[in-house]
């Protein structure tokens, strides 16, 4: 409980579903369902309809996509969720990597002369 008297949203006490899941994290999952063309717009919605900072926000969706009662809740937006974090890490690690010469020596590659 807070000072306020309300339940605490995030205490292991808040009213679950037979599926698993809290309230609060199926209105995550409903919110993420909707489509977004302006992330300005979802962030002031975020924390206007669901009263959590976009960091929270994205720090309790992404314990949601591992989270197997919610792949339970929305099987096709959690598999949506799963393919697009696996695509940026695939992107962040392509980008990670140097190619060339440099990797082999640790120096560049000497000029060739025509």
């Amino acid at each position: 409980m807070d000072a306020a008297g309300r339940p605490d949203p995030d205490s292991a006490t808040t009213h679950r579903s037979t599926d698993g899941l809290d309230e609060r994290r199926r209105r995550i999952l409903a919110f993420e369902a909707r489509a977004w063309r302006d992330p300005a717009r979802k962030a002031d919605a975020i924390r206007d309809e669901l009263d959590l900072s976009p960091a929270r926000y994205y720090r309790l969706l992404a314990e949601l996509v591992d989270d197997p009662a919610a792949l339970r809740h929305d099987p096709m937006l959690v598999k949506r969720l799963q393919r697009q974090r696996a695509a940026r890490a695939a992107a962040r690690a392509e980008r990670a990597i140097p190619t060339g010469a440099a990797i082999e020596t640790g120096r560049p590659r000497p000029r060739q002369d025509p």
